[in-house]
């Protein structure tokens, strides 16, 4: 693994988020009147795998409704109300006992006695999660923060047992698994539960300010949408047989190798964007096909290939363009950019920055800047929690589980359509059940894992013209 795969945790850097923590301290030992389920008003937590990712979460629940947001924020501003309150971690789950140790030691240090998970309630193994969510009540919080592969059994089981969910993505690594994501939060639905989702630029004010000019006809009629994340790459060297494969496959840093634990590099890193293309086109797209492929000489050993490029078209005729690309010494680049009839806007850059305007022509150059959204007074990863833990203190509606599984499904449909060498349609991703790993429940340390090395310690890499997902 290159130094790049460091990257991938750093949307949730949870080193970089504690020096933040000591202003949201205070929250703890807030009184509020009794508008929640448990009988002292504390929410409490369950950590579903305890990466960087996971702790950030849980540092962003504790400061939820410590912060407003700005003047653009307007609907989030007013969900969030009433965020603040006692929020308390009480278990914890991890398949391996370092990282769960590791984490439970730096979320003490920062968070103090909110960190309340002494040994026996630290759960090991793959059948952790239940154990976890056994511990909470209903009106508590179970935290998903494992890989796609898990999210779906892990949600069925939360729901089943009545308690809220925070699920970070991916939500899927194929359609089947989007199917069983629907359902559950068709389930959570009758049951009045709140699911959030992390696709936290939906919760961005300064993206829901550049939405709103675009639905108020600033930029005419959105015609292009382009969105591309170019980096150094996410090599990964052969397997080299002298331990469990399974759980080597899903030791940190290797998840996004493989198709069937996390959906593979392409969602991991494009899901985001490819949201943003739907929630600018306030629509699904009808099709989708594309080119991809990996540079010659290359000695990955995963299941990734290290070019991916994606026309997505939409009922009218429109298109989105996704373009991803890791390679070493090529050009970078992580923006998204959007063409109306009448003007140009950015939508989002570097590592998701709000940095949202209006052009005053098709010219995307800083010089042609016509209008800038207001710059945002809490970040999305914050506000996605402010609003879900005001909905269950204020017991409002919230549940975010459709809107995911569908923008995942798109994104699965664009990898499909590269990796398959075939155009993909809605239809056939919506009426798909294919999974890669169809026995993902059952999983155990001791179970071979669902894909296998070849002797040389590589891994089956698509091949377009020969290769099923959908």
């Amino acid at each position: 693994m290159n130094a790049g795969n460091q990257s991938l945790a750093s949307r949730r850097d949870f080193i970089k988020t504690t020096g933040q923590l000591a202003a949201a301290s205070a929250l703890a030992g807030v009184a509020l009147p009794h508008v929640h389920a448990a009988e002292d008003n504390t929410i409490r937590l369950a950590l579903i795998g305890c990466g960087g990712r996971g702790c950030g979460a849980v540092a962003n629940a504790m400061s939820a409704g410590g912060l407003v947001l700005g003047d653009s924020g307007g609907t989030e501003r007013d969900a969030s109300a009433g965020a603040a309150g006692p929020v308390r971690l009480v278990a914890m789950a991890e398949l391996r006992e370092d990282r769960l140790n590791q984490s439970h030691a730096a979320l003490r240090q920062a968070l103090g006695d909110r960190i309340d998970v002494p040994p026996e309630r630290r759960f090991l193994g793959f059948d952790a999660y239940r154990h976890a969510i056994d511990c909470l009540r209903p009106g508590d919080v179970a935290m998903l923060t494992t890989h796609a592969a898990f999210r779906a059994p892990h949600l069925e089981y939360a729901v089943e047992k009545g308690v809220n969910v925070f699920m970070e993505k991916d939500f899927a690594a194929d359609p089947g698994g989007v199917q069983r994501i629907l359902r559950a939060g068709e389930a959570a639905e009758k049951k009045n539960l709140k699911i959030a989702a992390g696709l936290m630029a939906r919760h961005s004010s300064a993206r829901q300010a550049l939405i709103q000019k675009i639905r108020d006809g600033a930029m005419g009629e959105v015609q292009l949408i382009r969105a591309y994340r170019m980096d150094p790459g996410y090599f990964m060297p052969p397997f080299s047989r002298n331990e469990n494969e399974l759980l080597w496959q899903l030791s940190p840093g290797h998840p996004y190798q493989f198709l069937w634990a996390s959906g593979g590099i392409f969602i991991e890193l494009m899901i985001h964007q490819i949201d943003e293309c739907f929630w600018i086109k306030d629509s699904w797209p009808v099709s989708a096909h594309g080119v991809g492929g990996r540079f010659a000489g290359s000695a990955d050993a995963s299941q990734n290939l290290d070019s991916y490029s994606i026309e997505y078209t939409f009922a009218d005729g429109t298109k989105a363009l996704v373009t991803g690309r890791y390679i070493p010494r090529c050009h970078t680049d992580f923006v998204t950019f959007v063409h109306g009839t009448q003007c140009a806007a950015k939508f989002s850059g570097d590592i998701h920055a709000p940095t949202c305007w209006l052009y005053k022509d098709q010219r995307t150059e800083p010089s042609n800047i016509a209008w800038r959204t207001p710059k945002e007074t809490v970040n999305p990863w914050q506000a996605e929690w402010d609003v879900l833990l005001s909905a269950i203190r204020n017991d409002r509606p919230h549940n975010e589980t459709r809107r995911a599984a569908l923008s995942n499904l798109g994104a699965i449909m664009g990898r499909a359509a590269v990796h398959t060498g075939q155009i993909v349609t809605w239809e056939q991703a919506i009426a798909s059940k294919f999974q890669f790993c169809p026995n993902v429940d059952a999983l155990t340390e001791s179970s071979p894992a669902p894909v296998q090395a070849n002797p040389e310690g590589r891994y089956p890499a698509p091949v377009p013209g020969a290769w099923t997902e959908i």
